[in-house]
């Protein structure tokens, strides 16, 4: 028996998942906790610098 192509086997694996739930935006679970650690990343930096620029009078 032959093996199936690389694209073969990722729309057999699709399928086989089924539609995705409702209100699930992320299906892999690393890349979700990868995304929320960037935002909040990004936002402790927004406020730490606005503190900073408040604290040398650069409002």
């Amino acid at each position: 028996m032959a093996r199936r192509s690389f694209e073969e086997r990722i729309a057999a694996r699709q399928a086989a998942q089924g539609p995705l739930k409702e209100g699930r935006v992320f299906e892999h679970g690393p890349a979700k906790f990868l995304f929320v650690t960037l935002i909040i990343f990004i936002f402790v930096i927004h406020i730490g610098g606005l503190i900073v620029m408040m604290a040398m009078g650069m409002h």
